[in-house]
């Protein structure tokens, strides 16, 4: 069942990065219910691969019986997770204070761009505008071009649905020492700042510049860069360290003793220039023939279709043809308690009865819940 076997948490149904911590949580094993709204008519279904391995309740959050029917599962919760604007949770009457008042050792885990506290607290906002004003879409460009987004990886799910479950574990396991529970304030801005720290460290030792595109990292150096193959395709070179440096050139035929030092910063353009001339010779399917099995640190640049199709990938079932088609796998791989993929995303409300019974709220409870309109059953 996966390493989190045990562990209950309610997720508020909402969309980005609190689905993707409830997905990591619940393909780790753990009980998440999600509370969605009886009228909802949003979700993917079978092709929602966020929402897959959640049992699903439908509760009018507005019917003040509803509100009571939410608090009878965080009494039986391990932890909470929701990705609203601050102050959305009180107006609901389920903020922190409500909810901790409810079960002392709940772990309240907030997910939002802003943070719950600050000047910008209030305002919208989406992955790339939490990312800007960090330093971390800076980071994104070619010299003397504009900044590109990267997908939503970096703010909402790397700093975000990625950091909210870290932060949910880590006041999981705080509060079952302690007996304490707490609030988890998970900001975008917050957790793509800290996905920054490596750079941030080159950037004090002198090692990096203010200027994209002219680092060791950003598409600056020769060596680790995305080159173009002769049949119009991209080659990403990542030749670092010397000896994987000497490993690259040998296999672009390019003699050492005729090219510019490899870190002789000023002289970058001739290097790239030489590269990028050998890796036009061959083809990507050539290339990718070439470097297999050596450590030149090259790799073709793949598009999904080939990367479900890559013998490497396919080995380690990195991509799984579950319910919907294919999709990634969980991550990461345990050796005593490994994670299966979960079931699809649950139709709303399919579970209402079940999982009220299975966590302890008894059949009187759920009966007047019913009565009030406050609940759907499945």
């Amino acid at each position: 069942m996966g390493p989190l076997e045990g562990v209950r948490v309610v997720e508020l149904a909402g969309i980005g990065p609190a689905p993707f911590a409830g997905m990591m949580l619940a393909d780790m094993g753990a009980d998440v219910v999600r509370v969605e709204r009886a009228a909802t008519t949003f979700g993917g279904g079978v092709h929602d691969f966020l929402g897959r391995g959640r049992r699903s309740v439908a509760l009018d959050l507005k019917n003040p019986v509803g509100v009571e029917a939410a608090l009878a599962l965080v009494a039986s919760a391990d932890a909470l997770i929701e990705g609203f604007r601050p102050g959305v949770m009180e107006r609901l009457g389920l903020g922190p204070e409500v909810c901790l008042a409810r079960n002392p050792k709940l772990v309240f885990g907030r997910m939002t761009g802003w943070g719950q506290t600050g000047p910008w607290a209030h305002m919208a906002g989406h992955d790339m505008n939490y990312i800007a004003i960090n330093g971390a879409l800076h980071s994104f460009a070619r010299a003397g071009e504009a900044p590109v987004p990267p997908v939503n990886t970096v703010g909402d799910f790397g700093g975000g649905g990625m950091l909210l479950a870290f932060g949910v574990l880590c006041g999981v396991l705080h509060a079952r020492q302690s007996g304490r529970g707490q609030v988890i304030d998970a900001a975008m801005v917050d957790g793509s700042a800290l996905l920054m720290t490596m750079v941030l460290s080159m950037r004090a030792m002198g090692l990096w510049q203010d200027r994209a595109g002219t680092n060791l990292l950003d598409g600056g150096s020769p060596f680790y860069e995305v080159h173009e193959t002769a049949d119009g395709r991209y080659l990403s070179v990542g030749a670092l360290e010397p000896k994987f440096y000497a490993e690259a050139l040998r296999l672009f035929e390019l003699d050492p003793a005729t090219l510019p030092h490899q870190m002789d910063v000023s002289r970058w353009g001739e290097l790239r220039a030489a590269i990028a001339g050998a890796v036009r010779k061959k083809t990507l399917a050539e290339w990718a023939e070439v470097a297999a099995g050596t450590d030149a640190c090259i790799a073709p640049i793949l598009g999904f279709p080939e990367a479900f199709e890559h013998p490497h990938l396919k080995a380690r079932g990195t991509y799984v043809d579950g319910p919907g088609g294919m999709q990634p796998a969980p991550a990461p791989r345990f050796s005593a308690t490994p994670p299966t993929l979960r079931p699809p995303p649950a139709a709303v409300g399919e579970h209402t009865e079940a999982v009220f019974r299975d966590w302890g709220v008894s059949q009187a409870e759920v009966a007047r819940f019913q009565d009030a309109g406050a609940l759907k059953a499945g």
